[in-house]
C-alpha cells in the first residue's frame, strides 16, 4: 500500500446511518490513513432527518448526494452509494475507500473493493454487524472518536472481545525462539485477524501503553544495531 501521505481515499458517508456528531474526529481519523480526495454524504436532504449533517457539509467540503426515497421501506441511499463507489473503483482515481456506516448492507461492497486491490476502512458504531466489520481491512468505532474535553482517550468501548485472550494468542503465535516477540509483529497479527482491534477500544491511545498495563505480560525496550528501540513482549 502507498505511503499514507500519498494514499488517495474516497470517503463515502451513509448519512442515514451515521452520526454527524463525530464528523471532525472522523475526518481526522481518515487523515491518518491518507488524503480524502473524494468526500460524499448520501441521503434524502429534503427531509428533517439529516438536519444535523447539513451544518457540517460546507465546513468540511463534503458533497451532499441527494437520493429520494422512491419507495417506502426501501433504502435508495444504499443503491446510490454503491453505484457511486463502483464508478470510483472503475475510474481508478483512488487507492482506497472509507465506508462510513453501521449498515451490514455494505459488506459485499467492502469485499468487492478489497478483491480489486483497494484498501477499505470502515467507520461505524459498535452495533455494526460483524460481517461488515470483518469485510474491511480496518474498522474504527465511532465510540473511540468521541473524546471527552478532559482527556484524549475515551472510555473503553463496551462489548469488545476479551483483551487478555486476544493478546496472549497473538503473542504466542508470533513468539521467536528466544521467547520474545516484537510488539509491532503482535500489532500486525491482531490487525490482520481482528479488523476492529484498536487500543482505544480498551481505553489506551497506543498498543505500547496498553501492553505495559497488563499484569500478565513482560515488556522490554530492546535497541537494535542502529540504536532504534523496539518494544518486545512475552507472557509472564
Amino acid at each position: 500500500m502507498a505511503n499514507s501521505d500519498s494514499t488517495r481515499l474516497a470517503v463515502l458517508i451513509d448519512a442515514d446511518n451515521a452520526s454527524s456528531s463525530v464528523v471532525q474526529e472522523l475526518l481526522e481519523e481518515v487523515a491518518k490513513y491518507g488524503t480524502a480526495t473524494v468526500k460524499r454524504a448520501y441521503g434524502d436532504w429534503t427531509t428533517t432527518n439529516l438536519t444535523g449533517w447539513k451544518a457540517h457539509l460546507h465546513r468540511h467540503a463534503i458533497q451532499p448526494i441527494q437520493q429520494f426515497a422512491y419507495t417506502q421501506g426501501k433504502n435508495s441511499t444504499d443503491s446510490a452509494f454503491i453505484i457511486d463507489a463502483m464508478d470510483l473503483l472503475y475510474a481508478g482515481n483512488v487507492d482506497g475507500f472509507c465506508i462510513v456506516s453501521s449498515d451490514s448492507d455494505f459488506t459485499r461492497l467492502a469485499t468487492r473493493m478489497r478483491e480489486a486491490g483497494k484498501v477499505v476502512y470502515g467507520l461505524g458504531e459498535r452495533k455494526t454487524p460483524e460481517p461488515f466489520i470483518a469485510a474491511c481491512d480496518k474498522f474504527v468505532f465511532f465510540e473511540v472518536l468521541k473524546k471527552s474535553p478532559e482527556s484524549a482517550v475515551t472510555q473503553p468501548v463496551l462489548d469488545v472481545p476479551d483483551l487478555k485472550g486476544l493478546l496472549l494468542h497473538a503473542i504466542r503465535e508470533t513468539l521467536r525462539e528466544n521467547g520474545w516477540t516484537r510488539l509491532a509483529t503482535v500489532g500486525s497479527y491482531l490487525g490482520k485477524n481482528h479488523t476492529s482491534f484498536d487500543a482505544r477500544n480498551y481505553g489506551f491511545k497506543r498498543l505500547s501503553e496498553l501492553v505495559r498495563k497488563q499484569p500478565y505480560l513482560e515488556v522490554a525496550d530492546v535497541p537494535d544495531a542502529t540504536g532504534f528501540v523496539h518494544v518486545e513482549v512475552r507472557p509472564k
